[in-house]
């Protein structure tokens, strides 16, 4: 046996793997596949000043990866108008939930405002800070 640096192809071959065991174990409620939802938010000029990449999971559920906004348009509204759009349409899909990770040097305050709960705290990671991790009902 050796172990080697995985390919694309490879990758993708343990994904289809993982999810065929997944699927045979917890049948899909909505779809077989990640369904993306990925947006900007762009000035008159067409300029991004934030974006929000997520998409819903083959258990129906909203998952967000990573929802950005310029420093500078903080606290406007922008990134409340990004999550609400992905909740909603995730909604109209049929997902009943929405879930996303945070450090306590980003969002925690953000996403509590937006109607997330807290369901696990990860002490020390990074060193000196925490990992939180947020559901919310949709």
């Amino acid at each position: 046996m050796k172990i080697e640096i995985c390919t694309h192809n490879e990758a993708k071959m343990i994904v289809s793997a993982l999810n065929t065991h997944n699927l045979n174990n917890a049948p899909a409620v909505l779809t077989k596949t990640w369904t993306p939802l990925d947006y900007v938010i762009k000035n008159t000029d067409n300029q991004i000043l934030g974006g929000i990449l997520s998409g819903i999971g083959y258990w129906g559920g909203l998952e967000i990866k990573i929802l950005w906004v310029k420093e500078e348009y903080r606290e406007q509204g922008i990134g409340s108008k990004l999550l609400k759009t992905v909740e909603d349409i995730a909604l109209s899909k049929g997902a009943k939930l929405s879930i996303l990770d945070t450090f306590d040097f980003q969002a925690e305050q953000f996403y509590v405002k937006n109607g997330y709960q807290e369901f696990g705290r990860l002490d020390n990671f990074p060193k000196g800070h925490q990992r939180i991790y947020l559901s919310k009902k949709l």
